[in-house]
C-alpha cells in the first residue's frame, strides 16, 4: 500500500504538484504490471516518509496518464525524473538504490 505521503499524478495535476512545488520532487513513472516498479514503490514510500515536507515524492501511472509518458518521452520503467524549480534536473531509468535516490534529491538542494 502506497504511503499517504505520496501523490497521483495525472495530466491535470502535474503542473501544480511538480512544477510549481516549492520544493523538490521525484516523479516515479510506473505501471501496475511492471515487476521492478513495484520493488521500487516501498523504497519511495519511504522516502517520501521521511522527507515529508523537504522534498515530494509523486507517481505518474503510465497507463492511466499516457499523455504524460509521451510528453516526457518515456520508454522504459520505472523511471524516475528529478524537478526543482519547475526544471528537470536529472532523470534515471530502473530500479535505484534508496541511498541514490536520496542523495539525487539532496543535490538537487
Amino acid at each position: 500500500m502506497a504511503s499517504a505521503s505520496v501523490i497521483q499524478v495525472t495530466k491535470d495535476n502535474f503542473d501544480a504538484e511538480v512544477l510549481q512545488s516549492t520544493v523538490p520532487v521525484v516523479v516515479d513513472f510506473w505501471a501496475e504490471w511492471c515487476g521492478p516498479c513495484k520493488m521500487l514503490g516501498p523504497v519511495l514510500d519511504e522516502i517520501a516518509e521521511e522527507k515529508k515536507g523537504a522534498v515530494k515524492v509523486a507517481k505518474v501511472n503510465v497507463d492511466e496518464a499516457g499523455d504524460l509518458a509521451v510528453e516526457y518521452g518515456i520508454r522504459n520503467i520505472p523511471a524516475l525524473f528529478y524537478f526543482k524549480g519547475g526544471e528537470l534536473k536529472h532523470k534515471s531509468i530502473g530500479v535505484q538504490p534508496k541511498s541514490e535516490i536520496v542523495k539525487r534529491l539532496d543535490s538537487l538542494d
